[in-house]
C-alpha cells in the first residue's frame, strides 16, 4: 500500500467518530511496520482517549521503528487525556504522516515541531484535501468558537415543500429520509422553528441504531409550544433547549419539564439566530443541522449563520403558486443580492437527488 492508501484508511476510521467525537475533531491513525498494518484506532468520542493512543492500545507487537499515519496534526498538551507527542514519541515511532494541520492554538505547528525535536521524521500535507474534508466542523468551530450550521430541506422538482394544502408527508422517498437521519446522527443539534413544530408535531431525535442524539432546539419566538407534544413530553429523554424573544408563563412550565429556555430577543419580536449561535457555541455545540420551513430557512440565510446547505429534491411535481417553498419571507430585491453556493456535491438517494453545497463567504445574504 503506498502513504496515501494508509492514509485513506485513516479517514475512513475517523468518520467512525461522527457525532460522538464533537466538539472535538474526528481523527483517525494507523500504525504501518514493515508494510503491515499492526495498530489502527480513531477517536471515539469526547472525553475519550485520541486517535493515536487508540492506535497503540491495539498494538499485539512493538511499533518501534513504525510509520505513523494521522488525519490531524498529534495533540502537545494536556486537556482531557494526556498529550498524543508523547505516546508516539514513548512507542519509539520512527516517522508520523500528517494529513491536516490542527488550526487550534494549542496545537497549530506545536505537535509537529516536538515530534521532529525528538528526532522523529514528520511529513506533513499527505492528501491534506481529503483530510481536511473530514472536519470543517470543526475547523470552523475551534476558530470561531460558533457553530457549524447547515441548512436542510427536501422540494419537489418545482420547488415545493408541501401541497397547497400544507400536506408535506412524504415529498423524498425512504433512502433520502434515513439519510435525513444520519445527519442528525452527526450534527450536535437539531434545529427547526415553532412553525415546524405546530405544524408537524416532530421527534427530531436520530432513529439509526446506537446513533448520537442530538440537542434539539425550538426557534418559538413566543412560545407557543404545546406542553402535550412530542417534543415536550420526550424532554426526559432527549437534551430540549427553546428560544423565544420573550418569555411568560408557559417559560417555567416547560423548565419543569426538563427543557433549558433561552431568551434572545432581537427587538423585532423574533429570537436572533445570531445570539443563539453563540449561546449554543458556549455549550459546545459546535454543529447544527437546521431542519425547519421556510421562515426559519430565510431568517438563518438573512442572518448570515448558515455555512452549508443540502437541497434534497424529488422527482414530483405539486404546482401551486400558494403552496410553500423551501425559503420564504420578503426575499431579495435584486440578483446580486443573492445567496450564492459552492463546491457542489451530487448524490443519489434512491429516487431522489440530494444537491450539497458550500455557502460562500465572499457573496450573499
Amino acid at each position: 500500500m503506498t502513504n496515501e492508501e494508509y492514509m485513506l484508511r485513516a479517514i475512513e476510521l475517523a468518520k467512525k467518530g461522527g457525532g460522538f467525537a464533537a466538539p472535538n475533531p474526528m481523527v483517525g491513525a494507523v500504525i504501518v511496520k514493515e508494510g503491515r498494518i499492526i495498530g489502527e484506532g480513531f477517536h471515539e468520542r469526547c472525553g475519550g482517549l485520541h486517535a493515536e493512543r487508540n492506535a497503540f492500545a491495539s498494538l499485539r507487537e512493538s511499533a518501534e521503528g513504525a510509520d505513523m499515519y494521522v488525519t490531524l496534526e498529534p495533540c502537545c498538551h494536556y486537556g482531557r487525556t494526556p498529550p498524543c507527542t508523547e505516546a508516539i514519541i514513548e512507542n519509539k515511532i520512527a516517522r508520523v504522516f500528517i494529513g491536516s494541520g490542527d488550526p487550534n492554538p494549542l496545537v497549530s505547528g506545536k505537535g509537529a515541531a516536538i515530534l521532529r525535536e525528538r528526532g522523529i521524521e514528520v511529513i506533513e500535507g499527505v492528501i491534506k484535501k481529503e483530510c481536511d474534508a473530514v472536519n470543517p466542523v470543526f475547523f470552523h468551530y475551534i476558530r470561531t468558537k460558533l457553530p457549524y450550521v447547515a441548512l436542510k430541506y427536501a422540494m419537489t422538482l418545482d420547488g415545493k415543500i408541501a401541497t397547497r394544502t400544507g400536506k408535506s408527508k412524504w415529498i423524498t422517498g425512504e433512502e433520502a429520509r434515513a439519510h435525513v437521519h444520519s445527519l442528525r446522527g452527526f450534527y450536535s443539534a437539531v434545529l427547526v422553528g415553532s412553525g415546524t413544530a405546530l405544524a408537524d408535531d416532530p421527534m427530531l431525535n436520530c432513529r439509526l441504531p446506537g446513533a448520537h442524539q442530538p440537542l434539539r432546539v425550538i426557534v418559538d419566538s413566543k412560545l407557543r409550544l404545546p406542553l402535550d407534544c412530542n417534543i415536550c413530553r420526550t424532554a426526559g429523554t432527549y437534551d430540549t433547549l427553546v428560544a423565544c424573544a420573550g418569555e411568560n408563563e408557559k417559560a417555567e412550565a416547560l423548565r419543569r419539564m426538563g427543557i433549558t429556555v433561552v431568551c434572545l430577543p432581537d427587538g423585532r419580536g423574533r429570537v436572533d439566530l445570531s445570539s443563539l449561535m453563540r449561546e449554543l457555541g458556549k455549550m459546545q455545540i459546535s454543529s447544527v443541522l437546521i431542519e425547519g420551513g421556510g421562515e426559519i430557512a430565510e431568517s438563518a440565510l438573512s442572518s448570515g449563520i448558515v455555512n452549508h446547505v443540502y437541497a434534497y429534491i424529488a422527482p414530483k411535481i405539486f404546482g401551486g403558486k400558494d403552496a410553500k417553498s423551501p425559503v420564504e419571507g420578503l426575499g431579495i430585491e435584486s440578483p446580486e443580492d443573492c445567496t450564492r453556493l459552492e463546491n457542489l456535491r451530487i448524490t443519489q438517494t434512491g429516487e431522489d437527488i440530494l444537491m450539497s453545497y458550500d455557502v460562500s463567504v465572499k457573496g450573499g445574504v
